[in-house]
């Protein structure tokens, strides 16, 4: 079985900019993008920034190949990064994410997710079943 591609999303995150949002207290990013799932798996160590902008670049890569980006009834929350040790990335999606895959027919992802120089970056393929006609959104 063949899948089609049906979005494309990609996202860069600067690791030091996260970490200004985070430490922003009028602002507090964690609790707005991340459930606690997430934030046990990534854990407290010394490499926990950058992480956590892996993740942010994930959920903004899985957002743009959805074709909504934030907004629209969809929360940050309701995508949530998975990674079990040795395995690729997972997406996970609730709420207004799943609806919006649903109707466009999305049925499986595709995630990379790299960190180098300063910087996180992820790519996002959202997966059709192989009889749907492929389109893609950045």
């Amino acid at each position: 079985m063949c899948a089609t591609v049906i979005g494309h999303g990609i996202d860069l995150v600067e690791i030091a900019e996260l970490q200004r949002w985070v430490d922003d207290p009028r602002d507090p990013l964690i609790p707005r993008c991340f459930v606690q799932a997430e934030l046990d798996e990534i854990g407290k160590g010394l490499d926990r920034i950058e992480r956590l902008a892996g993740r942010f670049a994930a959920k903004e890569a899985v957002l743009k190949a959805l074709g909504t980006g934030f907004g629209a009834g969809v929360a940050f929350t309701d995508v949530i990064i998975h990674r079990t040790h040795g395995a690729p990335p997972d997406v996970r999606l609730f709420g207004g994410a799943k609806k919006a895959a649903a109707e466009r027919g999305i049925v499986g992802w595709k995630l990379s997710i790299s960190h180098a120089g300063g910087m996180a970056m992820a790519s996002a393929l959202a997966l059709g079943s192989d009889n749907q006609v492929g389109s893609s959104t950045t």
